[in-house]
């Protein structure tokens, strides 16, 4: 009975922790599942199954990648990396019992100890490079660790036959399998057998780099541990290391099985040892502006125009692609000419940011470009994100916009290429499939919301992309169709955003020939422009209230560039282009 309870008392502190991985992951990083959804391609096929085992660790980075495609739903992702850590702890732990079984004592005074690798990993997640497959693998050889045979014979054939299998199924974590035989050998009179245990297992990696096509460097590292083809984090060796020696370093250690003051005592100051681990380590391991950006990009991703204003509004944006995120929410709600200088700008990159060939930045340049009426340019944009992604997998997210822009050119054949991937996933196989209903269909394609409005405003004619030739681009776009309102938008703000005045004019002069535009920021542009030529402004150009605060700003300025009135007009054209 007594020692049900303690069992019962262990799992209970294993849940609290997987609870509070799972309360951290669904409550303050959501968009991190996202982020890590959208850069990966599960596809459920034999094929791809067989090509995932053509490779060491493949089955590892399979499975992970089959999980990580739940992060489409933040619960169920935040459920996965709660359930990951907790089994790694309890396997932690029994691995703990493993190797203090043949000594003087079960380690139940250490038990929090068996949560130190577990909370490691969660601080090492905070990079975003780092993949579930490396915790995939950890969990494969913690189970080999645990059903390691200890008769000699059995552990012979163990090493000659299971290591290979290990290495190919979890990748070069198998090392940490190796480690922990040769010290389970080295207590025991066949300890001369430990070094020929670690030999074997990098034997084994050596042997096939001949014959897989990547570079041993790679092969060492993990090929789908970490998403960068660089130097890894150092807690990355840290975490399996520790795996492997707690369990030895515990089984010397005193079990106070006599002494029931103590025992408590160590229990209670490894549990807040552990706790201050985490509390300490875990704020520095997650940067909050970094996952504010994931933040920005899941929410253009899916849409969220007013949750984006609303985020901008409780906490000014102030990094590219957070302002560009912004400025596009603004232009989809219509509101970019009234609120532009609500928020943070910084040259015309907050509108259309410049090819940076990084396949986060990309997407949402691409976002940008699509909802403009680029077609070509955003299907330019997706291919150019998904091919530099470090670790050489497919997008889904980049392969769905793929198909849409192809779709919209008319291009029926490429877009159900890239359909036909996505027919094969879990959960946008639904998606493929009424999207590929629509395919040669072009009564359907032009009723469509989306698909019809592009094929209205996208320019059709062949031209060069300049980045330095924006918004001319911009203008081509207005002048093929009126109703572009979002071209608009930006064709008067990008010139205004360089402080170039005289542009700004040209441009809306252009503009008032077609259509009557003059919301907030553009009268007060128009308004700045004839103050600044000292010429008489044609009765009726902008109303009344621009005019009476120009002049309420003119005054304060006139005060001193530092002097406090000024902060009333920091959300307009005039403070924008004289106090930056």
């Amino acid at each position: 009975m007594k020692r049900y309870g303690k069992q019962c008392f262990q799992w209970g502190l294993t849940i609290l922790f997987g609870l509070a991985v799972f309360l951290f992951w669904r409550l303050k990083y959501p968009y991190v599942l996202s982020y890590q959804e959208q850069f990966q391609l599960f596809i459920g096929s034999g094929a791809y199954f067989s090509s995932a085992l053509a490779v060491p660790g493949g089955l590892a980075c399979y499975l992970s990648e089959w999980l990580v495609q739940l992060y489409i739903s933040f619960t169920a992702g935040a459920v996965v990396i709660a359930v990951s850590l907790a089994l790694t702890q309890r396997l932690t732990w029994a691995v703990f019992n493993k190797v203090c079984r043949s000594g003087c004592h079960t380690p139940d005074s250490y038990y929090p100890l068996s949560f130190l690798p577990s909370i490691l990993l969660w601080v090492l997640m905070g990079d975003e490079s780092v993949l579930l497959a490396y915790i995939v693998s950890l969990v494969i050889c913690l189970t080999a660790m645990l059903l390691w045979p200890r008769k000699v014979i059995m552990q012979i054939v163990a090493c000659l036959v299971a290591i290979p299998c290990i290495y190919w199924v979890a990748g070069p974590m198998v090392i940490a399998v190796a480690l922990f035989v040769a010290l389970l050998n080295f207590f025991t009179p066949k300890r001369q057998n430990a070094l020929l245990v670690l030999l074997w297992a990098v034997t084994c990696i050596l042997i096939s780099a001949q014959f897989v096509p990547f570079p041993l460097d790679r092969l060492f590292a993990g090929i789908g541990y970490y998403r960068l083809l660089t130097v890894q984090p150092v807690l990355m060796l840290i975490v399996p290391l520790l795996c492997v020696l707690l369990p030895f370093v515990v089984s010397f250690l005193p079990a106070f099985n006599d002494n029931m003051k103590w025992r408590n005592s160590l229990f209670i100051v490894q549990t807040g040892a552990m706790a201050l681990i985490a509390c300490l380590a875990l704020p520095r391991a997650y940067e909050p502006r970094k996952y504010e950006l994931m933040e920005y990009d899941h929410l253009v991703r899916t849409k969220q125009w007013d949750a984006i204003l609303a985020k901008a509004e409780q906490k000014r944006p102030d990094l590219p692609m957070s302002v560009c995120a912004t400025n596009l929410a603004l232009a989809m709600k219509g509101q970019l000419c009234d609120r532009i200088f609500d928020f943070y700008q910084h040259g015309h990159e907050g509108l259309l940011p410049n090819f940076q060939r990084h396949f986060t930045a990309d997407q949402l340049t691409g976002e940008v470009m699509f909802y403009l009426g680029l077609v070509n340019t955003s299907q330019r944009l997706a291919m150019e994100s998904m091919e530099s992604l470090p670790d050489q997998r497919k997008s889904v997210r980049a392969m769905k916009r793929l198909a849409e822009t192809n779709l919209v050119n008319g291009h029926y054949e490429v877009a159900r290429k890239y359909l036909g991937f996505l027919k094969q996933t879990l959960f946008y196989k639904e998606w493929a499939e009424q999207t590929e209903a629509l395919l040669g269909k072009e009564d359907k394609i032009n009723a469509h919301p989306l698909y019809g409005w592009l094929r209205k405003i996208r320019l059709d004619e062949d031209f060069l992309y300049s980045e330095e030739e924006k918004d001319k681009i911009c203008g081509q776009l207005f002048m093929k169709n009126q109703d572009n309102m979002m071209a608009v938008q930006y064709l008067l703000m990008m010139p205004l955003l360089d402080k170039d005045i005289n542009r700004f004019m040209q441009y809306t002069q252009l503009v008032n020939e077609k259509l009557e535009f003059r919301p907030r920021a553009v009268q007060e542009a128009i308004a700045f422009a004839y103050m600044q030529a000292n010429r008489q402004m044609p009765q009726g150009t902008v109303s009344p209230v621009v005019l009476q605060n120009l002049q309420g700003f003119m005054q304060a300025y006139n005060q001193g560039a530092q002097s406090p009135a000024l902060q009333n007009y920091s959300n307009t054209v005039w403070y924008y282009l004289l106090k930056k």
